[in-house]
């Protein structure tokens, strides 16, 4: 099997990818990696449009995309352009087309791209099975390639860039027939329109693979780049960004997990971060997640650093064989398209068939009292003399040198140091952490049942990988310091799986926290990434920059930083604890106010563990977007709403009023609704 899909595995290599030109700001090749987003604006509101358009341009878009969901708005994206040009802001404009090709031909000639889905251009999305023929199969895919022919055409007369955008909820019945809803219909449902492409003599083409479920995301883009390679097809730019991510803290992490994860690889020309938030605040957390790989780059490879404005012209490598090369890969233990999760043996509850743990670090704490350990998601009634403990409450807690002074609620465990443990005479409840030194060297007395070991990637040398291979009571503490974190950490999970170890591994990270919204981003790729490929038992967070003197500042740092390690489990779909909202960043198409709307569903729903709702302004993006949501809130007319079950309608056309009670009806129904009253009871400690 080719499992061949990025530059290296081992250190930051950016693809090199066939430059696109976009108006005045071409995108791959040499040039930077752009930053995009989209209108929310009505685009029959053209004052409206423009205004929005510059406070996005003046928040860091350097690509604006607009819908038009017909020919009206097509045409009217030439208003708003003008307009635009005349306050002097040449920002290139992108039609956004669903199921309208005449609306995509009309706008080809306006703008300066055209986004178009495959699964919805030409074809249909009736959630039918359908059993095809080789030749009805074919004979449908030449129906829509005749369909698709005037637009390409189009664009290559005018001049107009093309983005061929797949979906992962929007898959056609067609192509679901054929290859389900998997990674592999992804790619397929893009190819078919390319191919046409490169018939047509038609290269100006961008791609993306999108899905709200980061590691379907993650997996479709890396069957992409491993089909263009395979096939002989250019190299062409990758649009990353994960559909539907949500909003606040869950969207970015979200957004992190699947977008990191791809940089890391060292793929992506274009980032949007779909937030269902203003649209001028997806700018800043794209262009963060970007600037880590710019920097990397000029580190790393100073041939990549080279900007736009470079007078080396990309035809010097337009030979696709010539990128090919560029684009070489190492090899790879792992099978990067298909998910599945690193084999371990049990230690106690790490590792195995247990979903990966959540350890706090708590040892920065001067002391430690019972109200302390709410930063670690359990809570003390001081009142009723009892624990309770969250959805989000830690698995262990490290305390280092300080053993906790009472007893711990039920269901949480603590590490300490090796010299605490055995200060404490080894105690049964608390579980050694033990440098190299003292596991090889002084060979001290373990713990019956669980022991965690501290390496890193130099660390792991052939002497002790064949010491690890038969051990079973070893947690291994993977750290790194250096700043290329996820390659490197990589690097030690493909040395303990050649070496045949199957020893789980706990995540550990340090970072500042001079910049929350960076940690967050930074853990959310650097571990998020590893999780995607099913690498890793367990996540624990640390920061080295706390003011110590400061007891509350420090235990609300904590509490963050043990809030994001459950968040980023999450998003990587690896351990789910919190109620998830599959939510569009809305657009000129959505029938409500989708952050008020996502809020007050929020209000009322953020208590169901594990349940994911989708929540969707208009039926574009519903319920196909919503593919990977348990229930789904789809706007379908003005103050009207249509209530789904995974992706079947149970009810059409309920006022807006009422849509949110008979939502929840509708859990209840389904035996899945808790009241929140119940989930508050404590427990003993």
């Amino acid at each position: 099997m080719n499992k061949t899909y990025c530059p290296s595995l081992t250190e930051y290599k950016r693809r090199l990818s066939r430059e696109v030109k976009i108006g005045d700001l071409p995108m791959g090749g040499l040039n930077p990696i752009r930053v995009q987003s989209m209108t929310t604006v009505d685009t029959m509101d053209t004052l409206g449009s423009v205004e929005q358009t510059l406070r996005m341009v003046a928040a860091g878009c350097e690509y604006v995309r607009i819908t038009a969901p017909s020919t009206k708005e097509a045409q009217n994206l030439l208003e708003i352009k003008k307009e635009l040009r005349k306050r002097g802001c040449t920002v290139p404009l992108i039609a956004d087309i669903h199921f309208t090709p005449n609306a995509a031909e009309l706008a080809a000639r306006i703008v300066e791209k055209v986004r178009v889905n495959p699964g919805n251009y030409a074809d249909k999305k009736k959630f039918d099975l359908i059993e095809y023929t080789d030749a009805s199969y074919a004979a449908e895919v030449d129906r829509i390639r005749e369909r698709f022919r005037p637009l390409v055409q189009i664009c290559k007369q005018y001049g107009t860039a093309m983005r061929i955008g797949t979906n992962h909820g929007s898959l056609s019945d067609r192509i679901l027939s054929r290859y389900g809803d998997t990674p592999l219909g992804m790619v397929e449902s893009a190819l078919e329109f390319l191919r046409l492409c490169e018939e047509e003599n038609y290269y100006d083409v961008v791609l993306s693979m999108k899905a709200s479920n980061t590691q379907v995301m993650v997996q479709a883009y890396r069957l992409l780049v491993q089909k263009l390679d395979s096939e002989g097809l250019q190299p062409y730019p990758l649009h990353l960004g994960v559909t539907e991510a949500g909003e606040a803290e869950d969207g970015r992490i979200k957004s992190a997990v699947g977008i990191g994860t791809l940089l890391e690889d060292g793929l992506g020309d274009t980032v949007r971060v779909s937030l269902t938030e203003a649209p001028e605040a997806e700018a800043p957390v794209a262009r963060m997640l970007i600037n880590r790989y710019t920097h990397r780059a000029e580190e790393t490879d100073p041939i990549l650093a080279i900007n736009s404005d470079s007078a080396i012209s990309l035809e010097l490598l337009a030979d696709s064989s010539s990128l090919s090369e560029a684009n070489s890969s190492e090899y790879n233990p792992i099978n990067p398209f298909q998910y599945h999760r690193r084999d371990t043996h049990e230690v106690a509850n790490f590792g195995g068939l247990n979903v990966p743990r959540v350890v706090t670090d708590l040892s920065r704490l001067p002391r430690l009292e019972y109200a302390d350990l709410r930063a670690a998601g359990h809570l003390y009634s001081s009142f009723l003399d009892k624990f309770q403990m969250s959805d989000l409450g830690a698995d262990y807690v490290y305390t280092g040198e300080q053993p906790v002074p009472f007893m711990l609620p039920n269901g949480l465990r603590e590490i300490v140091t090796h010299t605490a443990w055995i200060d404490a005479g080894q105690r049964a409840d608390h579980y050694p952490l033990l440098t190299l030194d003292s596991y090889m060297i002084d060979a001290p007395k373990l713990h019956p049942e669980l022991n965690f070991l501290i390496v890193d990637r130099a660390s792991l040398d052939r002497e002790l990988l064949t010491h690890l291979r038969p051990e079973r009571r070893v947690v291994l503490v993977l750290e790194t310091t250096n700043a290329h974190a996820m390659p490197e950490m990589r690097q030690a999970f493909f040395a303990l799986i050649e070496a045949g170890v199957t020893c789980p591994v706990l995540v550990r990270r340090i970072y500042p926290m001079s910049n929350p919204a960076q940690t967050q981003l930074d853990a959310a790729t650097d571990v998020g990434g590893l999780l995607i490929d099913g690498l890793g038992d367990g996540i624990s967070l640390c920061t080295d920059l706390l003011p110590i003197s400061d007891q509350e500042m420090l235990l609300r740092d904590i509490d963050g930083l043990n809030q994001l390690s459950f968040g980023i489990l999450q998003a990587a779909r690896t351990r789910m604890s919190k109620t998830e909202y599959i939510s569009c960043p809305s657009c000129g198409r959505t029938l409500f106010d989708l952050q008020e709307t996502t809020a007050m569903i929020r209000q009322r729903t953020d208590h169901l563990k594990g349940v994911k709702i989708g929540i969707m302004g208009c039926i574009v993006n519903g319920p196909g977007e919503m593919a990977d949501a348990d229930y789904g809130y789809v706007g379908v007319g003005k103050g009207k709403i249509a209530l789904y079950r995974g992706q079947e309608v149970i009810k059409k056309s309920v006022p807006e009023a009422q849509a949110v009670d008979q939502l929840i009806d509708l859990m209840r129904e389904d035996g899945r609704w808790v009241e929140k009253e119940f989930l508050e009871q404590p427990v003993a400690g």
